[in-house]
C-alpha cells in the first residue's frame, strides 16, 4: 500500500536521504525543513503520515507534534519522530507528545518500511469509519461530539502470552495502574483464555520456548473476534526480522528489550485509546444506521446512504478517489424466485445474498442495496485487477452453492452478473461512476448472465 509521507528535518542531507529510501519504495513524498513549514504543509496536502524529526531550531518535534495532535484536521494522522536522542525517557516523552512511534537513527530500511506501511493501514480503517460517521451527519444523524477527545481508559483488560514467569510478573507490576493483567503462558501450544474479544490489548512475547509468537499473532488478527484488538510484541533488541514480520502480520506496536516501564505504559495507553475510539466510532454508526440507513431485509446500507456515502468518496476533497472501484451486481431472473415461491423466500434469497457479499469483502469496503434484486460494493484504494478478482469471488460465492429457502424442499440455483468500473479519467463523480459500473452490468445480463464484466 503506497502513502504520501511527509519527511519533516531541518538537515538537508537527511531530508535527501529518507526522501530517496521511500520514493524507491513508491512512496510520494513531501518535504519540510522546519516545524512552522511541516504545519502549513499538513495543513495544504493532509499526508497519511508524518516522519518527524525531534531536534529543529524553534519549534521542536515533540511541539510539532503536540500541535498536529490538537489540531482536528490533522489529529488522526500517524506520526513517527526519527532522531539520534536513543534514551527510554526520549521515546516516553515522544509518545506522550502523541507520537505513534520512535525511530532512532540512523533508520534501518526493513523496519521504517514495515512500521510505515503498518501506521497507513491502521490510517486507512480509521478514515473510512470517520467518512462513515460524516456521512451520517451530513443526513442528518446526531452523532455527538469529536470522539477522539476525553476517551476513558478506566477498567483496561490486557492480556499478555508470556511464558517466562518472572518476566510476565515484572510486566503485570508495570501495568497495575491501568488495566487488569490477565497472563496465558499457552502451556497447551495455544491461547486457551476464554472471552479475547472483551481484551482491550493483547501483548505478545515473540520469545516464548514451545510455541512461535508470530503464528500466534497471525492467528489473532484472522480470527473474527480478535482482528481489531491492538497487538503489542515485545521483540529482542536488533532482532529486525522478526520485527517486520510481526508488521506485516498486521501487529499494532511493539517495544524492545529490555523493556523500559514507562515506555511500556506509554504505547499500551496509547493502544487502549486507539482502540476505545474505534469502538465508539464503530458503536455509534451501528446504532445510527440501524435506524435510518439500513435495509431493512438485507441488514445492507440503503441506496440513500450509498449515494451520500459515494458523493463524499468522489468529492473533488478527496484526494484518493481516484481509487475507488465499483461493483453494481444483479441477481439473474429473480422475478422468477418471487413468482414461483413466493415473496418471503424472496426476501430469504436476498438476505442469504447480503450474507454472502458481507463475508467476502474487506472491512474498509461498503456494500449497499441499490434497489430491488440489485446492489452495490464500492471499494476504496482498488485497481481494476484486484476489483476483478474480488467480483468474481463473489460471483462464485453465489453460484457455487444452491439456497435454501422455505418455500421449496430442495435448495434452488442464484446467479449473479456483475458490472465493474473503476474511478478516473471518464469516472470523476459518483454518478458517473455508477453509470459506467450500469452499463457493465447490462453488457454481462447481454453476454448471458453469471458473469463479471468491466466497463470498456
Amino acid at each position: 500500500m503506497t502513502a504520501r509521507v511527509l519527511v519533516v528535518d531541518d538537515v538537508i542531507q537527511n531530508v535527501k536521504l529518507l526522501e530517496a529510501k521511500l520514493t524507491s519504495e513508491y512512496f510520494d513524498v513531501l518535504t519540510a525543513m522546519n516545524g512552522e513549514d511541516a504545519l502549513a504543509i499538513i495543513e495544504q496536502e493532509n499526508p497519511d503520515i508524518v516522519l518527524l524529526d525531534v531536534m529543529m531550531p524553534g519549534m521542536d518535534g515533540f511541539e510539532v507534534c503536540r500541535r498536529i495532535r490538537a489540531n482536528v484536521k490533522s489529529a488522526h494522522i500517524p506520526v513517527i519522530m526519527v532522531t539520534a536522542l536513543d534514551q527510554p525517557k526520549d521515546r516516553v516523552a515522544g509518545l506522550e507528545a502523541g507520537a505513534d512511534d520512535f525511530l532512532t537513527k540512523p533508520v534501518l530500511d526493513l523496519p521504517l518500511f514495515a512500521r510505515v506501511r503498518s501506521l497507513v493501514r491502521l490510517k486507512v480503517l480509521m478514515d473510512e469509519l470517520r467518512m462513515r460517521e460524516a456521512t451520517g451527519q451530513d443526513l442528518g444523524i446526531k452523532i455527538g461530539p469529536d470522539l477522539s477527545r476525553n476517551i476513558s481508559l478506566s477498567n483496561a483488560k490486557v492480556l499478555l502470552v508470556e511464558d517466562y514467569i518472572r518476566v510476565a510478573g515484572r510486566i503485570q507490576s508495570y501495568l497495575e495502574d491501568i488495566a487488569t493483567v490477565t497472563v496465558d503462558n499457552v502451556e497447551s501450544g495455544e491461547i486457551t483464555t476464554p472471552g479475547l474479544e472483551k481484551f482491550d490489548l493483547i501483548i505478545i512475547s515473540l520469545s516464548l520456548s514451545e510455541i512461535d509468537g508470530l503464528r500466534l499473532c497471525s492467528h489473532l488478527r484472522s480470527a473474527e473476534a480478535t482482528r481489531q484488538i491492538p497487538i503489542l510484541v515485545l521483540v529482542d533488541e536488533g532482532d529486525t526480522q522478526q520485527l517486520v514480520r510481526a508488521m506485516e502480520l498486521g501487529v499494532t506496536d511493539y517495544i524492545a528489550r529490555p523493556i523500559d516501564r514507562n515506555e511500556l505504559v506509554a504505547r499500551s495507553k496509547a493502544q487502549i485509546r486507539q482502540k476505545r475510539y474505534a469502538n465508539r466510532l464503530r458503536r455509534n454508526m451501528q446504532k445510527s444506521i440501524e435506524m435510518a440507513m439500513t435495509d431493512a431485509v438485507t441488514g445492507l446500507y440503503n441506496r440513500h446512504f450509498l449515494s451520500s456515502h459515494l458523493d463524499n468518496m468522489m468529492s473533488k476533497e478527496n484526494d484518493k478517489r481516484k481509487k475507488v472501484s465499483l461493483l453494481m451486481m444483479d441477481l439473474d431472473k429473480f422475478k422468477i424466485v418471487n413468482d414461483t415461491y413466493g415473496h418471503a423466500s424472496g426476501d430469504e434469497v436476498l438476505h442469504e445474498f447480503a450474507r454472502r457479499i458481507s463475508n467476502d469483502i474487506r472491512n474498509i469496503d461498503l456494500a449497499a442495496r441499490f434497489g430491488g434484486e440489485e446492489f452495490v460494493v464500492v471499494m476504496p484504494e482498488t485497481n481494476l485487477e484486484y476489483a476483478h478478482f474480488v467480483a468474481e469471488r463473489l460471483r462464485r460465492s453465489i453460484a457455487d452453492e444452491p439456497f435454501e429457502i422455505s418455500g421449496s424442499e430442495t435448495p434452488i440455483d442464484i446467479t449473479v452478473s456483475i458490472g465493474l468500473a473503476i474511478s478516473g479519467d471518464n469516472n470523476t463523480s459518483s454518478s458517473k461512476l455508477l453509470v459506467a459500473a450500469d452499463q457493465a452490468l447490462y453488457k454481462a445480463k447481454e453476454n448471458g448472465r453469471n458473469q463479471v464484466c468491466s466497463q470498456d
